[in-house]
């Protein structure tokens, strides 16, 4: 079965200069770099200032909730109405809205101004970009590119993101070394900071400003105008991202962070250590994908790096001492995100051009469902089980994606693997 595109996306790219392609590309790709900047900041930063400007433990949840609300809200929004308007002007209010949301924070005192700051500024607590302007993002990068090279671009774009959430998050230090250069109190170190996220943004969002107005292709449909072919695959394909995202929710990084403090009495640095590394090997497990992709295939590239990295959880909850069970992580860490580029690349691909945001949207919007449900899943299992008990569950849920995927997707190809498959 081949996808339902045809040769639409061949029309598509053909609208639009070599020359422009790049052009856009590096706009796209600088300003989700300075973007993962903020997003690595102010995830940090956000939690501490709040307390530190006098806020309770259940006042900063309040706000750290009312900023992941604004950041799904965002995404609805976007998937509901964002097809109606210029890409670039959506951009361009999605950057905007968190330079808004930061000079809210600095002049706000108390739980309700500051909780407002923070879901009109949608910042993306969790450390990653959950928001609105990766769906418009991934839509755009398949039109500045051909089929063959469309997973490079998205490798390359994860490994920016990636580096850009790293480095962001070691700014989150700026605060300490403002107070001994300037002399200054601690908040006012921290108010520094939160405006150097706001022009992380504004300078993103000036950069989105040099998009043309509308991208070469057809006019992106809501939700609701899919074409009929495409209708099964997005619903299935979200399902299956639903599943995974849940499975993946149990085992984020405050937990895995828990695990090892409990089971085998690692101390912070050691597991900071840990995930700076897995960090490190993940960008480079991007770029590995896109490469082994070109042979064996998107689903093959997806299924055969996942199913590993699911299977190595039963091996760190088997193990015996933390230096064996980081050696495990460490692998998986290799492999888990190699799935990443490759399923962007891939629902970009088996959908038409018009219908990309549309479904970049869907996925997006029921991954992040998974990831939110899972915590507290994650929580009472624990309680109830064990400390391993989230990994097992996670493991299992991951390899019911793994094989759920191969079964429906395997025959539905994208265009490049049409002609001269790789299998």
């Amino acid at each position: 079965m081949v996808s339902p595109i045809g040769d639409v996306l061949q029309t598509t790219i053909a609208m639009m200069s070599p020359h422009e392609s790049a052009r856009i590309r590096r706009i796209l790709y600088a300003a989700a770099f300075l973007r993962a900047l903020g997003v690595g900041l102010i995830a940090v930063l956000l939690g501490l200032y709040a307390a530190r400007a006098g806020l309770s433990a259940v006042e900063v949840g309040i706000v750290l909730s009312a900023a992941l609300w604004g950041a799904a809200v965002a995404a609805l929004a976007t998937l509901m109405v964002g097809t109606d308007y210029p890409e670039r002007a959506v951009l361009l209010v999605l950057t905007g809205l968190p330079v808004v949301g930061g000079a809210l924070l600095l002049g706000s005192e108390g739980a309700v101004p500051m909780s407002i700051a923070a879901f009109v500024g949608m910042f993306n607590v969790n450390g990653r970009d959950r928001g609105a302007i990766p769906i418009i993002e991934q839509a755009l990068f398949p039109v500045t590119t051909s089929d063959a090279d469309r997973t490079r671009v998205f490798a390359w774009y994860n490994v920016l993101l990636d580096a850009g959430y790293a480095a962001g998050g070691l700014m989150a230090a700026l605060p300490t070394l403002f107070e001994a250069w300037l002399g200054i109190g601690t908040l006012e170190a921290m108010r520094i900071a939160i405006a150097i996220f706001c022009a992380l943004y504004f300078a993103s969002a000036v950069l989105y400003s040099r998009l043309p107005r509308h991208t070469a292709g057809a006019a992106p449909v809501r939700l609701r105008d899919v074409s009929p072919e495409s209708r099964p695959i997005v619903a299935k394909i979200s399902l299956l991202f639903l599943v995974d995202a849940i499975g993946g929710g149990f085992i984020g990084t405050a937990l895995f962070a828990y695990f090892f403090a409990e089971r085998f009495g690692a101390g912070a640095a050691s597991i900071a250590v840990l995930f700076a590394a897995g960090r490190v090997l993940s960008a480079f497990g991007h770029l590995a994908a896109a490469w082994l992709s070109k042979r064996i295939g998107l689903v093959n590239t997806m299924i055969y790096t996942h199913v590993p990295s699911s299977l190595l959880l039963f091996t760190i909850v088997f193990s015996d001492s933390f230096a064996i069970a980081a050696v495990f992580f460490l692998v998986r860490e290799a492999l888990n995100e190699m799935d990443v580029p490759t399923r962007q690349s891939y629902v970009m691909a088996v959908v038409r051009p018009e219908e990309r945001i549309a479904m970049a949207g869907v996925t997006s919007l029921v991954r992040s469902g998974g990831w939110a449900l899972a915590p507290a899943a994650a929580g009472a299992l624990m309680q109830s089980g064990g400390l391993a008990a989230p990994l097992i569950a996670a493991a299992a849920l991951k390899l019911s994606y793994d094989v759920l995927l191969w079964r429906e997707f395997r025959r539905v190809r994208p265009p490049e693997e049409i002609a001269g498959s790789p299998r």
